[in-house]
């Protein structure tokens, strides 16, 4: 197969952003000690993943705000998307805040997921995610205006973490249920 320039550019940053990723989730995360981590008990599990949740609920709001003060600074836009056909910067914005929410949503419940269902250990793999989020966030909406290749190290940094998670959550929860059925 015969790659676009725009398509090795892609694929330029969404390695890195997997080796980062590994790492950080394999390797990096160990470095939390263990006395860091919540009591191995589901509400206290739970209650570790929703505290986390609040970075990537933070690059949300953000990502709300950058489009409501443009568009109160615009007079083109500033009576929203239902009433206008949108500046090309507005469209930017707004493209950005769609995938924050989405990445969000799947960040929020990868984290809960996480929680209710790896060992213990494991969550020290949240904190890594949320921090992860925040930077591919940030790399995502300043590459965003460079196209496909500028953004892709910040969407991997963003989806990578929360994909694993919740690809093994789905694994582990899968192997149980193979257990219970055979046992």
């Amino acid at each position: 197969m015969i790659f676009t320039e725009k398509q090795k550019g892609v694929i330029r940053g969404v390695i890195p952003a997997a080796v980062i990723t590994v790492l950080g989730m394999g390797g990096v995360s160990l470095l939390i000690p263990m006395s860091a981590l919540p009591a191995d008990e589901a509400a206290a599990r739970i209650a570790w993943a929703l505290q986390w949740a609040v970075l990537p609920i933070f690059t949300l709001m953000i990502s709300v705000m950058r489009v409501a003060n443009y568009r109160f600074s615009s007079p083109d836009d500033i009576d929203g998307s239902g009433l206008t056909a949108g500046t090309e910067r507005v469209l930017v914005l707004r493209a950005i805040l769609q995938n924050t929410l989405e990445q969000s949503l799947l960040a929020f419940a990868a984290y809960v997921i996480w929680a209710t269902v790896m060992p213990h250990s494991w969550l020290r793999a949240i904190p890594i995610a949320a921090l992860y989020f925040v930077t591919g966030r940030i790399l995502f909406a300043r590459g965003y205006e460079r196209g496909a290749p500028g953004r892709a190290m910040g969407f991997g940094l963003t989806a990578y973490p929360t994909f694993g998670m919740l690809l093994t959550s789905a694994v582990a929860l899968l192997l149980r249920l193979i257990h219970w059925v055979k046992g």
